[in-house]
C-alpha cells in the first residue's frame, strides 16, 4: 500500500521532478562540454525541451491521478495545472529570447537556463502549495535563483547593484512571510492549508488575521503591488534585458496564483479580515503604476510600473473573492503575459551597432526603419493599455465583470481612471514609433527575438477571436477552489 501511494505522489509530482532531475543533469551537462558558447547553446536548447515536456506532464499526465501529494502538502487540481502550463510556456519563451542577447553581450554561460529551470521548479512548487512549509520551500527556491539571475552580468555594475536591492528587500520580504506563517502555525495548531481553514472557521482570532496581513505583506512584495514595489524599477532597469523579460512574466503569475490559493482556501471563511486589505493594496499598485510610469524615459523602467499597475489590476480580481474573480484572473494573467513577453522582444530587438540602447525616444522613428517591429509594438502597447478590442481588453474586461458583480463599483472606478492616466504612457511610445524622425538605425533582429515580437503583435489582434478559449479553460480552471 505505502508503494502505490508513493507511486501516486511520484506521478502527480512528475512536472516538478521533471524539472528537478533535468536541471542537475544539465549542469552536468554543462560543465563536461567546457566551451562556453557551445555549452550555454546546447543547454540552453534542452532547458525549452524540459519546460515543454514539464508543461505537457502537468497538462496529460498529472490530471489522470490528480489530488494531492506527500500527506496534503502539495495539491494538484485544475487551478495549480492551468498556472503550471503558463508558467513553463513562459519561461521558456524567455528563455528562447535570452540567447542571441547573451552571446551579442558575452554573457553565454550555461548556467543561465539552469538557473531558469530551478526557478520554475520553485514556482511549480509554489503554485500546488497546500501547506505553509511547502509554501516556504517553493518561495525560497524561486528567489534564490531570481536573485542570481538579477546580477548575472556580473561585469556591469548596475547588474550588481539590481541583485544586491533584490536580494536585501527579498529577504526582508521573507521575514515577513515566515513571521506571518509562525503567526498562523502558532494560533492554528496547524501549517496545513485544510487545518488552518478548520481554524479559521467564521470569526477568525486575531493572532490569525495578523498573521494572515504579514503572509499578504511578504507575497505583495514578489507581485511587485504597491506599498512593496520599490525594488521593481532599479531591478527591472539594471537586469540583463532577459532576466527582466522573465521578471515580468512567469514569476508574477506564479506569485499571484499562490496569493489567490492562500486568501480563497484556508482563510476563505475570513474574507471580510483581508479583502479590505487587498482592496487598497490593489488601489495603490494601480495609481503608483499609473502615475509613475508618466515621468519615465528609460524603457525598462517604464515596463516596470506598466507591471505594477497591472498587478494592481489582477489584484482587484482577487479582491472579488468570487469564483468569478478567480477565472477572471487567471484569463488576465495569461493576456498580460501575451503582451509582455512582445514587448521585450521589442526591447531586445533595440540594438545599434554599437550596443543596446533603452530609451523611450530611441524608439523614434520605427515605423520608418522597422516597420514589422513598429506594428507590432503599437499593437502591444494598446494591448497591454487595454484598448478595445484588443486581447488585454477582455482581460481587463473580465475582471472589471468580476469586480462589479462582488458589489466593489469603487474599485472598478479608481482602476478605470488609472486606466485612462496610464493611456497617457503607452500612447507615448506609439507617438514617437509613428510621428518622430529615426534617431537610431537598428540593426537587424536576431530570428528568435523577431518571431516572438512579431506574434506575439499578430497575437493581440488574431488571439481575439479565441478569447473565448482562453475564458473557457481558465474558468474550467477555477471551479472547486472557493
Amino acid at each position: 500500500m505505502t508503494y502505490d501511494i508513493l507511486a501516486t505522489d511520484l506521478t502527480l509530482l512528475a512536472p516538478e521532478l521533471l524539472l528537478a532531475v533535468g536541471a542537475m543533469t544539465l549542469l552536468m551537462v554543462g560543465v563536461f562540454i567546457r566551451k562556453d558558447e557551445t555549452a550555454a547553446k546546447w543547454v540552453s536548447l534542452l532547458t525549452i525541451g524540459l519546460l515543454v515536456a514539464a508543461g505537457a506532464a502537468a497538462l496529460f499526465l498529472v490530471p489522470v491521478a490528480g489530488g494531492t501529494a506527500f500527506r496534503g502538502a502539495f495539491v494538484f487540481d485544475p487551478f495549480a495545472l492551468f498556472s503550471k502550463v503558463a508558467i513553463c510556456g513562459a519561461a521558456a519563451l524567455a528563455l528562447f529570447l535570452a540567447g542571441p542577447y547573451l552571446k551579442a553581450e558575452r554573457l553565454a554561460r550555461f548556467e543561465f537556463s539552469v538557473l531558469v529551470a530551478l526557478a520554475v521548479l520553485g514556482m511549480a512548487m509554489m503554485v500546488s502549495a497546500n501547506d505553509l512549509i511547502s509554501l516556504y520551500m517553493g518561495v525560497e527556491l524561486q528567489s534564490l535563483a531570481l536573485y542570481v539571475l538579477a546580477a548575472f552580468n556580473r561585469d556591469s555594475l548596475r547588474a550588481s547593484e539590481a541583485g544586491l536591492k533584490y536580494f536585501v528587500l527579498g529577504a526582508l520580504s521573507s521575514g515577513l512571510l515566515l513571521y506571518g506563517a509562525s503567526l498562523v502555525y502558532g494560533f492554528s495548531g496547524s501549517t496545513g492549508f485544510n487545518e488552518i481553514a478548520i481554524a479559521v472557521g467564521d470569526d477568525p482570532s486575531v493572532g490569525l488575521v495578523f498573521g494572515l496581513v504579514f503572509l499578504i505583506c511578504g507575497l505583495a512584495f514578489k507581485v511587485s503591488a504597491a506599498p512593496f514595489h520599490m525594488w521593481t524599477p532599479d531591478v527591472y532597469e539594471g537586469a540583463p534585458t532577459p532576466v527582466t523579460a522573465f521578471f515580468a512574466t512567469a514569476p508574477k503569475m506564479a506569485a499571484m496564483i499562490l496569493l489567490a490559493r492562500l486568501l480563497y482556501e484556508p482563510f476563505g471563511n475570513a474574507v471580510d479580515s483581508w479583502q479590505q486589505v487587498i482592496w487598497i493594496i490593489a488601489a495603490l499598485s494601480m495609481a503608483v503604476g499609473a502615475f509613475g510610469a508618466l515621468t519615465q524615459n528609460n524603457i525598462k523602467r517604464l515596463m516596470a510600473y506598466s507591471s505594477i499597475g497591472n498587478m494592481g489590476y489582477a489584484l482587484v480580481a482577487v479582491a472579488a473573492a468570487s469564483e468569478t474573480g478567480l477565472w477572471a484572473l487567471l484569463a488576465f494573467m495569461i493576456l498580460y503575459m501575451v503582451g509582455v513577453i512582445g514587448a521585450f522582444g521589442v526591447i531586445l530587438a533595440m540594438r545599434t551597432p554599437e550596443g543596446m540602447v533603452e530609451e523611450v525616444d530611441d524608439l523614434s522613428g520605427l515605423s520608418q526603419t522597422r516597420p514589422g517591429l513598429a506594428w507590432s509594438m503599437t499593437g502591444i502597447m494598446f494591448s497591454i493599455g487595454g484598448l478595445p478590442f484588443l486581447v488585454g481588453f477582455f482581460g481587463k474586461l473580465f475582471i472589471f465583470y468580476a469586480a462589479v458583480q462582488a458589489g466593489l463599483i469603487w474599485l472598478v472606478v479608481i482602476a478605470a481612471l488609472a486606466s485612462v492616466v496610464a493611456a497617457a504612457y503607452y500612447l507615448r511610445i506609439v507617438r514617437v514609433i509613428w510621428f518622430n524622425e529615426p534617431t537610431q538605425k537598428f540593426v537587424t533582429a536576431p530570428t528568435p527575438v523577431g518571431l516572438v515580437a512579431n506574434l506575439s503583435g499578430l497575437a493581440t489582434v488574431l488571439l481575439v477571436p479565441v478569447a473565448a478559449i482562453v475564458f473557457l479553460w481558465a474558468r474550467g480552471a477555477s471551479i472547486g477552489l472557493i
